[in-house]
């Protein structure tokens, strides 16, 4: 359905999950890829995948609450590359905990990782979009407008992460660079979801508070991504896009609610 034909494609977090699945739709799709993440055998592996369709790619290890390293990412993108066309940011951190166990260094993490993390890539990135014509869209979460228990850390993260979305919508729609953020839900088989979801109980709790009545896919999240980074999707910009099954609408609490009891609470 989309042509990405001599278009460069940066993802942060793009060698595992939700964010893996978004880069190799956009590598079907034609794209040059870049994907970033800490590991460096985790970038190696995602890079060779996504090879396998046909063209470029390339990888760099960094962490995202290191702002030289993410510097030095995109600089080197922009050198091998040109400008960057499609900017996804999707590093996450995340661990069912109660407030009171959660520590400050706990609380710190997620929050660096998901908030700073993704101050850090768009901000290093801002000197290589196209300008006008550039997409980038930040993973954000249900959590960052809906409280969720054992989600404090997350929640006031995610939070954080969609005005740093909208903002920035702000400042740079006059130079044509459209900036949102896509909410997945419940989305089977990533690490997220796993741990939200350890034991049977849980998923089906979960499954159950989706109003279309199943899990997600990455290959859902992916299609959102592209079609909000086409010409089909050029008035849109700030938006925080829920990819759900309608799970916003009120499940979230539903399901919320259920864990707490399950775990005692």
């Amino acid at each position: 359905m989309y042509d990405y034909s001599n278009k460069t494609v940066f993802v942060s977090g793009g060698t595992s999950g939700i964010n893996l699945g978004i880069a190799h739709a956009f590598a079907k799709a034609g794209a040059r890829l870049v994907v970033m993440s800490r590991k460096q055998d985790k970038v190696d592996a995602a890079v060779e995948a996504l090879k396998a369709h046909g063209g470029e790619a390339f990888g760099h290890a960094a962490d995202v609450r290191d702002y030289a390293a993410v510097d030095a990412a995109f600089k080197d993108t922009a050198s091998r590359f040109g400008s960057i066309d499609v900017l996804i940011s999707g590093a996450a951190g995340n661990f069912p905990a109660p407030a009171m166990g959660i520590s400050p260094n706990g609380f710190k993490s997620v929050v660096d990782i998901d908030l700073l993390g993704t101050f850090h890539v768009v901000r290093a990135a801002f000197p290589y979009l196209t300008k006008p014509g550039a997409s980038v869209i930040n993973i954000s979460a249900p959590q960052a407008s809906i409280p969720m228990d054992f989600q404090m850390h997350v929640c006031a993260a995610k939070a954080g992460v969609d005005m740093v979305t909208r903002v920035a919508a702000l400042e740079w729609g006059g130079l044509g660079v459209r900036i949102n953020s896509i909410s997945p839900g419940p989305i089977e088989g990533t690490e997220g979801m796993n741990r939200l979801a350890p034991n049977a109980a849980a998923h089906a709790l979960i499954l159950n508070s989706v109003p279309l009545g199943c899990y997600g896919s990455t290959d859902d999240i992916a299609e959102a991504a592209m079609w909000l980074s086409s010409p089909l999707a050029r008035y849109i910009t700030g938006v925080v896009l829920p990819v759900d099954g309608g799970w916003s609408l009120g499940g979230v609490s539903a399901m919320s609610m259920g864990l707490k009891k399950a775990m005692g609470g």
